[in-house]
């Protein structure tokens, strides 16, 4: 009688996800899933593309989403040296992207046997996001004169406004400038301690066609890589351009990063795109280019590209490059989930061909899980938004939370932002409700990735809508921007808040306190973290502590009115 077949184990197993930087090292491990002996003769290997992305991203490119079939010329078999019972590999992660691996042995008669599943993947993200991660969102409109407003509405002015609009003027109010937004990064990188600067899009706006709002949407965009002349300070000297270039040296200067806001599933109504590529663009069955949407709205002064059309793929590949050369370092990709995940492949490969560290952050809000999910490995991308900003009771929050540190780990971070453009201000319900959700969003973030929108330390109140010009209460007297300096060092020098660190919910799902703790890779540092999400008012607390500095703590909740 024949012996069963030898039922083999991998380490990690096989199906698993992974989470890991450029310089890290992972080990690969296969044996006998029953512990018996390992027959001699026997040769183990490890099928893998590690190490072989410049091969991965050109068979990607010239597939273009399965236009060509792809070779699998970057698969190699690695041989695994056999230790005692098992056979062993460990490899040294060099490059960006997302791979695959998989062990199996070969008998004696050359016959191949694998383990039971699927491969296993590696998300591979660049080693200078480890960890102090904290975004500032910049509407660089905002930093003009009305900055320091905390409400903009003037009746009077705009009931002369709306008389000019009925007799066709196009009234365009002063916007704040790139070279306005260069003179408060001391404030943003050195005094808040923020490391990246996240722009909102500053492509050309409608002005006169197709605007909504006095100002016109960013998210509108008339062109993808030219600049916005209302951004621009009339220099003879310089271009647009070349001002933009002077945002970005100086954020790097200042020891930054910058990610730019880029939308390439829809453009504004007559763009350049619009106006040269209409077959780019989708139209229903009457023949009216269509407009998208989401929540039930539709924003009818947007229309809808095709992303089905391949010769568009090579344009919008050349517009990120195009970014990345004036000094990006990242993109915020609105609306990302609506942009099939070939098209993010093809870009993604495109762009690190040149810039292998760039950094992909997916705004999937909107979109379900399985479609963030396949972007954050297969599309190349490395980050995603949050939703923790949407949970506000003890329950969502814990349940969202142990679903986003097991996410981060294995398929890619998901950033909090405390709050962003599309929402009412944290400071509308008081400074210790915008105090106690950055805490909860810093404290609770992975990589510490958090984020926040400009206005935020100022307690502004006003919210911001892309088709106007809101105020950011800038310079007010009543402001959290120590608080907030505090948590973004903590995020950037504390042991429990660096890659690997481990997070462990610690309250039941139901509670309304929420508690959890956070102990650094080496297990020598401790936090506890203790948030109150009862509605009632609740005394002053503190819920952060350091086991190795028991004097050191963090207050993160405050006596609040409106929680």
């Amino acid at each position: 009688m024949a012996a069963p077949p030898l039922k083999l184990e991998m380490v990690p197993p096989t199906g698993e996800r992974l989470l890991r930087f450029v310089g890290d090292r992972v080990r690969f491990t296969l044996r006998s899933a029953d512990g018996e002996p390992l027959p001699g003769g026997w040769r183990g290997l490890l099928r893998t593309n590690l190490g072989r992305g410049q091969i991965l991203r050109r068979e990607i490119i010239i597939s273009r989403g399965g236009e060509k079939p792809m070779t699998g010329a970057s698969w190699r078999d690695v041989p695994m040296p056999r230790e005692g019972d098992q056979w062993s590999v460990e490899l040294t992660l060099t490059e960006v992207g997302w791979f695959k691996a998989k062990a199996y042995v070969v008998d004696e008669k050359g016959w191949q046997l694998w383990p039971e599943g699927s491969d296993a993947s590696l998300s591979v993200h660049p080693d200078t996001y480890r960890t102090a991660n904290t975004i500032y969102c910049a509407f660089t409109r905002l930093f003009g004169e009305s900055k320091t407003l905390v409400a903009t509405a003037d009746r009077q002015f705009d009931a002369q406004l709306k008389q000019l609009d009925k007799q066709g003027y196009a009234v365009i109010p002063p916007s704040g400038k790139l070279r306005d937004l260069i003179k408060e990064l001391p404030h943003i990188i050195d005094a808040l301690g923020c490391r990246i600067l996240h722009l909102l899009p500053v492509n050309p706006t409608p002005t006169t066609y197709a605007r909504l709002g006095r100002f016109g949407s960013p998210y509108a965009g008339l062109d993808l890589t030219a600049i916005d002349p209302a951004l621009i300070e009339f220099d003879r000297r310089t271009t647009g351009v070349e001002q933009f270039r002077e945002l970005a040296y100086a954020v790097h200067a200042f020891g930054g990063r910058l990610f730019l806001d880029l939308v390439i599933n829809h453009t504004g109504w007559s763009s350049t795109l619009h106006e040269r590529h209409p077959e780019w663009f989708l139209r229903g069955e009457n023949g009216a280019f269509l407009s998208p949407g989401a929540w039930g709205v539709t924003w009818e002064d947007l229309v809808e590209l095709n992303t089905r059309e391949r010769e568009l793929w090579e344009h919008l590949a050349e517009a990120f490059l195009t970014w990345c050369r004036r000094g990006v370092d990242g993109f915020r990709c609105d609306a990302g989930y609506k942009v099939p995940m070939p098209v993010w492949q093809y870009i993604t490969a495109r762009v690190r061909e040149e810039f292998p560290e760039t950094l992909f952050l997916l705004e999937g809000l909107g979109g379900g899980w399985n479609e963030t999910e396949a972007l954050l490995t297969q599309g190349g991308m490395q980050w995603a938004y949050s939703e923790l900003f949407q949970e506000t009771t003890g329950p969502q929050v814990a349940g969202y939370f142990d679903h986003t540190h097991k996410q981060s780990q294995r398929v890619g971070v998901l950033a909090h932002y405390s709050e962003t453009h599309d929402n009412d201000r944290l400071a509308k319900k008081g400074r210790e409700w915008s105090l106690l959700r950055n805490r909860l969003c810093a404290l609770a973030s992975v990589n510490g990735a958090y984020g926040f929108t400009c206005g935020v330390e100022w307690l502004a109140t006003e919210r911001v809508l892309v088709h106007g010009c809101a105020g950011l209460a800038w310079g007010s007297e009543e402001n959290i921007i120590p608080e907030l300096a505090a948590l973004n060092q903590l995020l950037a020098g504390h042991p429990c808040f660096f890659d690997g660190a481990k997070l462990t919910r610690l309250s039941p799902l139901d509670s309304p306190v929420f508690a959890f703790q956070r102990v650094s890779v080496d297990g020598k540092d401790a936090v506890l973290a203790l948030v109150n999400t009862d509605v009632l008012p609740c005394r002053r607390s503190r819920i952060c502590s350091d086991n190795r500095h028991p004097k050191r703590s963090w207050q993160t909740t405050e006596r609040f009115n409106s929680l």
